[in-house]
């Protein structure tokens, strides 16, 4: 057999090998079963192609559940559809947009985001935020700020003091149990009955106290 032969009888045993090994190829989610040890998802891929029980792998310490529409990138080991695995996927109308430079986000499809921003900054957007953490919540600042009301179900405790100021002052329901001076600028009274540095007293013969002698 001439070399020329040879390389076209190559060429087209190479091309049937080809043809029989599938590529990389990508395809849109339809349904998602999320409740398996290894998620398995149903989707649709090249010419209607629908493709069942694909397993999903995902990196370890991170999970998801794509909706539908979403696309994937299907790798068929050994080149058999069969034994696709999804080693990608993407949804372009919920990703997080306009990232700087080595910003990272994760994200959900309701718009929930946390995104690690430049300057070690770390955004949390979401409706409301739960932390379960029975054994306890430190949080090393110089200061913790809140917008708005500020609600504890338990006790306060204040190590280092305590300082109210703005809005309608403080106020008090219950018991109050002080140790230690107390040292006030401004009105005193109880019932409606001032009781600070202006109160007098009625004598037994009628008569009326002076001020409270500083």
């Amino acid at each position: 057999m001439s070399l020329s032969k040879l390389a076209k009888k190559t060429k087209a045993v190479a091309a049937g090998v080809g043809d029989a090994v599938r590529q990389a190829f990508r395809g849109k989610i339809a349904l998602v079963s999320a409740g398996e040890p290894v998620q398995r998802v149903q989707l649709s891929a090249l010419a209607d192609e629908t493709l069942q029980d694909v397993e999903h792998l995902q990196q370890f310490g991170f999970t998801s559940h794509p909706p539908e529409g979403t696309e994937a990138v299907i790798i068929p080991l050994g080149g058999a559809t069969s034994h696709g695995v999804i080693v990608a996927t993407e949804h372009g109308n919920y990703r997080v947009k306009g990232l700087a430079g080595g910003e990272v986000a994760v994200y959900d499809q309701s718009g929930s985001s946390i995104t690690l921003k430049q300057g070690r900054l770390i955004k949390i957007d979401c409706d409301k935020l739960e932390i379960a953490a029975p054994g306890g919540v430190k949080i090393d600042a110089p200061n913790v700020q809140c917008t708005a009301q500020l609600t504890a179900q338990g006790q306060i405790n204040g190590n280092g003091g305590m300082a109210v100021q703005g809005g309608s002052g403080a106020k008090f329901t219950g018991a109050i149990e002080h140790t230690g001076d107390f040292a006030n600028k401004g009105k005193i009274s109880n019932n409606g009955v001032d009781i600070g540095a202006g109160h007098k007293h009625s004598e037994t013969n009628g008569a009326e106290t002076g001020g409270v002698v500083g």
